[in-house]
């Protein structure tokens, strides 16, 4: 049986160096794992999907709608966007930050109201205030890291040795850092 995980952001918000230190950690406690990445418009604040599958035996990196175990959302209408690919026993990790699109921007479309509420009338779905923590540690761009973390206690996936994977995919001056924020994620999810 194979675990699906679906991790979505805008790009800059960390979402590919996330799904490289969940991937790097599951494969070197020998699961077989397929990634795959769409970066969109992402250096434009587009959107930013990854999917991992990981099992004894993986065949495709594609994640079906309905299929997700688990979709972490690095910003509040990601998750909204991708909601339709969670199983209805899945679990919903969201950031509870807001990041306007053009035509929210340019006051055509106004930012939606009550997608928090609407995640958790679908599944077990955890708000984690990412951005506001990474703030706290001093770099917003750990948000990644921190939720992350809370993905890694969700799954019951403590065991892997994701500081390992930090330190060989981390610039060395940021390690330190990420290692903090890991642990913070960690933390939040009992």
């Amino acid at each position: 049986m194979n675990t699906n995980i679906k991790l979505v952001g805008v790009g800059g918000q960390g979402t590919i160096l996330a799904t490289t230190l969940l991937s790097a950690a599951i494969l070197d406690a020998g699961f077989d794992v397929k990634m795959s990445e769409i970066h969109g418009m992402s250096q434009r604040g587009g959107s930013v999907s990854s999917e991992i599958r990981f099992g004894d035996k993986v065949y495709s990196p594609v994640i079906m709608k309905g299929n997700a175990d688990v979709l972490v959302s690095f910003e509040l209408m990601e998750a909204a966007r991708n909601v339709d690919y969670i199983k209805k026993d899945g679990i919903i990790l969201v950031n509870n930050h807001k990041i306007n699109s053009m035509v929210t921007l340019n006051g055509k479309v106004p930012y939606p109201k009550g997608i928090e509420e609407d995640l958790k009338s679908r599944v077990k779905t955890y708000v984690i205030n990412a951005t506001e923590l990474a703030i706290k540690l001093g770099n917003v761009k750990v948000m990644n890291v921190i939720m992350l973390g809370a993905l890694v206690k969700a799954m019951k996936l403590e065991h892997l040795d994701f500081i390992k994977a930090i330190r060989e995919n981390v610039k060395e001056k940021f390690i330190d850092l990420n290692i903090t924020a890991f642990n913070v994620g960690l933390e939040l999810i009992e």
